[in-house]
Order: structure tokens, then sequence, then C-alpha cells
């Protein structure tokens, strides 16, 4: 009989392993991917299609996906997520091309795109206590930020010995042994007893109306938009950036860079075990600054030690962030659409990737690798605005629960907007 997790940890550490294997193999195979692309046409419009075609294909498929993790069954989906997209990266150890690269490339992150909003849509569902929401995302941060640090430096590395197939067929495997971990899980993946809440969220749309009229998960989606148009440069600008310390060959540099931003995000999801639902809102805030200058210290950097150093950094910051980010929107979007609101979320954001990845090729063309890294920490510093606001919400919030005196489940009330018609999402409530 087959290991099972049925205690609420051990499941959210079996939900955090099967990320960090499939992100390991799926962070080495794009390496891999972009340094072949680059390879086959040294161009780096290739490689921006590439970083579209992938990083940018959430915003195409987020609705739908949010709207399978919050219609069906969570774990299946996450199984189903993980077996798709292994099957096309198989698919593409057997092809040469350019081209088809990139169209099985989709493909495979149209695939692992419901992973990502169902396994975040059950967090508060598997811990069951709202106090451990920081600990589970910390961990599902760290199963990330690991397979981050690891993949591309292990991809650059083979890219250079191997060539890129056997790292896809590799890659392939580590699906299908994400995909084991998940099914042997035993939890609650989703809120069983919704009632009349289906019929309050009903269609793929209402994760974003909710995300809308939720201000503060409205500003926190704006400062993404401001700080991701940057990243999408910064990202397009790595492989050229390696060039510029390591003309003869830029394969272990880029693995290096990408390695230095794993190695500090995952220092940094380890300490977000410590955040709390009051701190969540500070670290929100000075995360993104210490972010942003660590960004802009890369592209003035005149040596690959220090753009280590800006990278390491900056992911470190950068995972707080993101368990923070992850907290408070998990406790603001009930279960019957959390899925969805999280797919919203990442939905608009890819959608700002995606063009930042149009503008990228002519920006590093123009101002070159070093300048694109100074405008993305420019860019970070600018979604800092925008999380002011969103500080402000949840300190006022705080301090509303504090003082109140009303029964369990009043005074809790979120900061939102009337809706605008009559299929929008009420006013949403506490989530756990």
């Amino acid at each position: 009989m087959p290991m099972l997790f049925t205690k609420p940890r051990s499941a959210v550490r079996a939900i955090a392993l099967a990320r960090g294997i499939s992100i390991t193999g799926g962070a080495a195979a794009f390496a891999a991917l972009n340094l072949q692309v680059e390879a086959l046409t040294g161009s780096v419009f290739w490689l921006a299609a590439s970083l579209f075609l992938t990083f940018g294909v959430a915003g195409l498929v987020g609705p739908l996906a949010g709207l399978l993790g919050d219609r069906y069954d969570r774990q299946r989906i996450m199984i189903y997520s993980d077996l798709v997209a292994g099957a096309f990266f198989l698919i593409m150890a057997f092809v040469d091309s350019p081209s088809w690269l990139l169209f099985f490339a989709f493909w495979s992150a149209v695939g692992e795109a419901p992973m990502i909003s169902a396994s975040g849509g059950a967090i508060p569902n598997l811990v069951q206590n709202e106090d451990d929401i920081p600990w589970a995302n910390s961990m599902l941060q760290i199963g990330w930020t690991t397979g981050i640090m690891l993949g591309p430096a292990i991809g650059g590395v083979l890219f250079d010995i191997i060539g890129p197939k056997p790292i896809f067929i590799a890659n392939a495997v580590s699906f299908l042994l994400s995909a084991a971990l998940v099914a042997m899980v035993r939890g609650d993946f989703k809120d069983r007893d919704r009632g009349e809440a289906e019929e309050e969220h009903r269609g793929m749309r209402a994760g974003l109306v909710f995300l809308w009229r939720d201000r503060a998960l409205r500003f926190m989606t704006f400062a993404w938009i401001v700080v991701v148009l940057g990243m999408g440069i910064a990202l397009t600008a790595d492989i050229p950036l390696a060039e510029l310390f390591d003309p003869s060959g830029a394969g272990g540099y880029y693995g290096f860079m990408i390695a230095a931003w794993g190695g500090g995000s995952v220092l940094g999801s380890i300490l977000g075990r410590k955040l709390t639902k009051a701190s969540e809102g500070n670290v929100l805030v000075w995360g993104m600054v210490v972010v942003g200058l660590a960004l802009a210290s890369v592209g003035i950097s005149p040596i690959f030690l220090g753009v280590l150093a800006g990278i390491l950094i900056s992911g470190f910051a950068d995972a707080l962030t993101m368990v923070a980010e992850a907290g408070i929107m998990q406790r603001r979007a009930p279960d019957v659409v959390r899925s969805r609101v999280i797919a919203a979320s990442h939905a608009v954001i890819s959608l700002a990737f995606a063009a930042s990845f149009v503008i990228a090729p002519f920006s590093i063309q123009w101002l070159g690798p070093k300048v694109a890294y100074i405008l993305c920490g420019v860019a970070c510093l600018g979604g800092v605005c925008f999380l002011l606001p969103v500080r402000r919400i949840l300190h006022r919030a705080l301090a509303q629960d504090a003082s109140s005196t009303s029964a369990p489940g009043e005074g809790t009330e979120l900061e939102v907007e009337p809706a605008a018609n009559e299929d929008a999402a009420e006013e949403p409530r506490a989530a756990v």
C-alpha cells in the first residue's frame, strides 16, 4: 500500500515537494529551451518569443485554469496538469526546429497553468488553521524557489555537455513524480459545503470581478503589472548580460544568475514562515523596495560577482513579498472563487509579462542589458506606489478587527466597492 500523507502539515509538505520536483525539472528545461533557441537563431527576438509563449501563457488560459480549480476536485486537477505538461515536454525531446520547440513549449505551459491556481486555492483548506497559512505558503514558496535555484544551474551546465533533449526527458519524468506525490495526499482540497456561494460566483470572469472589487487586491495587481513590465525586460536581458561577462559561452553564467535568484528566494521563503497576518502589509511594501534597489544595482555593477549579489538579494526580498501576497489573497477570497481569483491575478500579470516581452528586444538592442536591469529596478520602485494603499487597507482592517466587539464573523468585512451589475460577486467575506 503506498504511503499516504494525511496530516495537514504533511499534506502541505508533500504538495511543496511535488512543486519543487516539477519546478526543478521545468526550470532546467526552460533554461535549456532558451539556450537552444538562442543557439539555433542567434536572435533576441526569438528569445523574447520563447519567453512570451511560456511565461506569458497564463494570461491566455488563466481564467479557464481557475474555473477548473474551483469547479472540480483540486487534487485531480493538479495531477492531470502535471501529466499533460510532462507529456508535451517529452515530445519536445524529439523535435529540432525552433518553431516546433516553441509550439510544444507553449502547450506544456498551458497544461501546467491549472496547477498554480489549484494548489494556491487549496492551501487554506489543507491547513485548517488560519495561523498556518503563512507557514504553508512559505513551504510552497520554498519548493518553487528551490527548483528555480537548482533547475537553471543544472540546465545551463548540462546544456553545454549533453544538449537539450535529455533535459527535456528528465523534466517529463519530474512531472510524473510530482503527480504521484500529489496523488498520495489525503485531505480537503476545497470546501465541500458551499451552499448558495456557488450561485454567487458563477462563470470564468467571477475571479476577475472579485479581484477588481476588492480594493486591496486591485491595487496589489496594479503593482505587479508595473513590476513585471520591468521584470520581463530583465529576464530577456539575462543571456545578453551573461555574454558581456563571458562571450565564449554564456550557459554557465546564465545558469548561475538564475541560481542566485533562486538561492536568495529559498532564504526569503524560509523567513516567510515567520510572517503573520499583521506583518504581511509591511513586508509587501518594504520587500518590493529592496527588490527594486537590488535589481538596479545589477545594472551598475562592473563585476559579475556584484551582479550575482544584486540578484540574490532581490530574490530574497521577492520571495518574502510573494509569501505575503499569497496569504493576503487567500484570506480575502472565499473558497468558492479562490482559484479563479488567483488565476485572474496571474492572468493579468502574465499579460503584462507578455507585453514586456514584446518591447524587451527593442529596449535591449537600444539600451543594452545593463540599462534594462536599471529600468527593472525603477519599475519595482514604481510598484511600491500601489502597494502603499494595500498596506493602509490591511492595517485599517486589522484595527477594525481588534476593536470589534461583534460576534464571530462580523466586523471583518473587506474594503470593497458596490457591484456594478447583478453578475458581479457579492461583497467578499473573510476567507478562513
